[in-house]
């Protein structure tokens, strides 16, 4: 019987099946992957509030933030990025005996864990989010649709990046080795864990060229009516980094698609 489904339809299909696939793998091979996935943002909220307190001997306000609630919106901004940037690397061999069917392409397993990952982070910084409410820490955006536009331009600089690197890393597999170590001073440069008004103006002009610094300047403004971004914060920088990694990427996976296939 000939198939009256339109690609649309085809890709829709493959898309579901393949996120239900992952988001069993993701939240159910593992008895400790919820544990793990809530814990590793809690550790480094308190080992940031340890450094700062035996510094400075007190948990001070960051420039019309509080420390707690300031470090909290950075952690998961930064979190959203780097797992959007990382995860998709692994993505297609995971899914490799899928691709057996001509329906499946390379980059369907990407944006599908793509897709899982920002739904993933979204819902745990929601639960962040609802702890501070109860806790009464200050976590709720003044500006939540600011804050969701951030959030969201976040999700799709981190997509973009995750389409470029899990073609480069599947044509050269080194590159995954890399990505991870300069993960962490990525951390540090973003202005994740220390003010940027702090940096040095003439350090400051290059440390801007980072576009996630500008999405998590901007997602901090919009949750503190009293946070100042650094001077030249622009989602619109960030934007021009995220379509240009974003067309990048799929110029990548149509040019390789076969190789990536048979890697």
């Amino acid at each position: 019987m000939i198939s009256t489904r339109t690609p649309w339809q085809v890709t829709r299909s493959v898309w579901h099946a393949m996120f239900i696939r992952e988001a069993l793998a993701r939240t159910m091979s593992d008895r400790m992957a919820w544990f793990w996935m809530l814990f590793e943002p809690i550790a480094m909220i308190v080992l940031m509030v340890l450094i700062r307190t035996v510094a400075m001997g007190s948990v001070q306000h960051i420039g019309g933030a509080e420390f707690i609630p300031w470090i909290v919106t950075g952690l998961f901004g930064f979190f959203l990025f780097r797992e959007n940037m990382l995860r998709p690397i692994g993505a297609i061999d995971a899914n490799k005996g899928l691709l057996a069917y001509r329906q499946v392409k390379p980059i369907d397993s990407v944006m599908v864990r793509c897709y899982l990952e920002g739904l993933l982070k979204s819902f745990i910084f929601c639960l962040f989010i609802l702890a501070g409410v109860l806790l009464d820490i200050g976590l709720l955006p003044a500006e939540p649709l600011v804050a969701l536009w951030a959030w969201f331009s976040l999700w799709c600089l981190g997509g973009g990046a995750g389409l470029v690197f899990s073609a480069l890393a599947g044509l050269v597999p080194e590159v995954a080795r890399v990505l991870r170590i300069i993960s962490m001073p990525l951390l540090i440069i973003s202005g994740v864990v220390f003010p940027l008004n702090f940096v040095p103006h003439d350090l400051l002009h290059y440390v801007m060229w980072n576009p996630i610094v500008h999405g998590l300047e901007t997602l901090r403004a919009a949750f503190f009516a009293l946070y100042q971004p650094v001077h030249g914060t622009s989602l619109l920088y960030l934007w021009y980094w995220a379509l240009t990694l974003m067309t990048l990427g799929l110029m990548l996976h149509v040019r390789f698609e076969s190789r990536l296939k048979r890697q």
